[in-house]
């Protein structure tokens, strides 16, 4: 079968691979279970260099990388080169915390007996990356899977498979030279129903997944009786609460560009606001301003700050939800005839801001996924924690206050993953990214995200 990438820039084709067949598979598993048996044994001092290394190659090919990145899913080329920049920093600091992460946990000796808790590599770890951001969200398995002893393949998405080719180019390169065989770092082309039975391979120990719920639901029916670990960061629907003691013009730069950043297509974007009574209309009307700001068309032009949506059937979802909204009752804020590159039944999509919503409409209930954000008024804290936690979904959730007090109060009453004060749509990869509802299971990132890439293995030791 052939994968064709098609640019959502303007419909051409950006290259053409075929899946792999059954064979090349089966050699890559072959591959990847003899070389864990090497690998796990390495000292973590030399892993780490050995990654850092691989970082390094991505970095010095950044320019390149970047362009390709605009040319699979048409984010701003301006912007494109950020993402190599977040990839260093989770690369990297994950790396550096693997030696604590992994070290020992050592109990208090008793007379006679000395005892210990391991952390041991499962063996092989699969991810399955998406097209958003290529780069960050592939890293964040593949990374502290291959410091943590295991070794990876990684199966990207049909969108961006050349991202599969440059990061298997910088880890093999690095492998290579300390002479590791290729079985540690591995990518293959795969179909959905390939993808399917890989998942249920008895060679892969663990499978790591970005993407939709269905796709998470797929996964977890794929893998049901086998007893083999999961982590799955599916959707979002992350919500923002802006207080009335809060600097608006601050509040509203950060959240439009939580909002629209990477066209709405990120899984911790914020599409739904809730705004205080007293300090609604100042936000809503400083907001618009903001967004009339950005300048839709072709993501290579460095004068763009909003390109492409990934295909149109994504941006026609998008329009289906704006249209039900205001069959409902919702009021646009903005006129798309000022936005020249938006075009019905294309990828480009000019931003929306919607008024009047309630949560009764899909745009305010089920994940966009595109430059689309719906402002609803609030009377009180409690009002807005009650919106905010109705929602199948719980990946982030941003306050906007200047009480750290009234911040975590609220923080703790919320159904999310993470909290943030006064930020949004951001990785710290010191704190553990988790999703709860349906927005997944597991935990990537900090000294966490390194349990679920190993099983603990317990020591008795007893002097007779």
């Amino acid at each position: 079968m052939t994968i064709k990438i098609i640019s959502p820039i303007d419909g051409s084709i950006v290259a053409e691979r075929e899946t792999a067949t059954t064979t090349q598979i089966e050699k890559k598993l072959q591959d990847a279970v003899f070389a864990s048996s090497k690998w796990k044994t390495i000292s973590i001092s030399e892993k780490a260099k050995l990654c850092h290394k691989a970082i390094d190659i991505i970095l010095e090919n950044s320019e390149e990388i970047a362009k390709e990145i605009t040319l699979q899913m048409g984010r701003p080329l301006k912007y494109a080169q950020g993402e190599l920049r977040g990839l260093e920093e989770r690369a990297r600091y994950m790396i550096d915390i693997a030696e604590q992460a992994l070290s020992d946990i050592k109990l208090q000796d008793n007379e006679g007996i000395t005892r210990y808790i391991k952390r041991e590599a499962l063996g092989v770890v699969l991810t399955i990356a998406p097209w958003n951001y290529p780069y960050l969200t592939a890293i964040n398995s593949i990374v502290p899977a291959l410091m943590a002893g295991n070794c990876v393949i990684l199966k990207h998405s049909a969108q961006t498979l050349l991202c599969a080719e440059r990061l298997y180019q910088a880890f093999s390169e690095s492998f290579k030279r300390a002479g590791f065989e290729d079985g540690v770092f591995q990518y293959l082309h795969l179909d959905h129903q390939q993808t399917t039975e890989l998942v249920r391979n008895s060679a892969i120990n663990f499978v790591s997944f970005t993407g939709s719920v269905s796709g998470g639901e797929a996964i977890e029916k794929s893998v049901a009786g086998l007893f083999k670990g999961v982590a799955l960061e599916l959707g979002g629907k992350d919500p923002a609460y802006v207080r009335n003691d809060i600097d608006i013009e601050r509040a509203v730069e950060n959240l439009v560009d939580g909002a629209f950043f990477n066209s709405g297509q990120s899984c911790c974007g914020i599409e739904r606001i809730y705004v205080h009574n007293d300090v609604y209309d100042e936000f809503v009307e400083k907001f618009i301003h903001s967004v009339n700001n950005y300048i839709l068309g072709n993501p290579f032009d460095l004068q763009t700050t909003l390109g492409p949506m990934v295909n149109s059937k994504s941006a026609d979802y998008v329009r289906e939800q704006i249209n039900q909204a205001c069959e409902m009752g919702a009021s646009v804020c903005i006129d798309e005839k000022v936005f020249s590159y938006n075009k019905k039944g294309s990828a480009y999509l000019a931003p929306q801001v919607l008024i009047n919503v309630n949560h009764n409409m899909s745009v305010m209930k089920d994940e966009s996924f595109g430059p689309v954000v719906g402002l609803m008024k609030v009377a009180s804290d409690a009002e807005a924690i009650q919106l905010m936690n109705d929602s199948p979904y719980g990946l982030t959730a941003s306050i906007w206050t200047n009480n750290e007090e009234v911040a975590i109060s609220i923080g703790e009453q919320l159904e999310t993953g993470t909290v943030f004060m006064n930020r949004c749509d951001y990785l710290d990869p010191a704190l553990s990214w988790v999703g709860i509802k349906n927005s997944g299971r597991g935990c990537s990132l900090s000294l966490l995200g390194y349990q679920q890439l190993t099983r603990p293995k317990s020591f008795y030791i007893k002097i007779s």
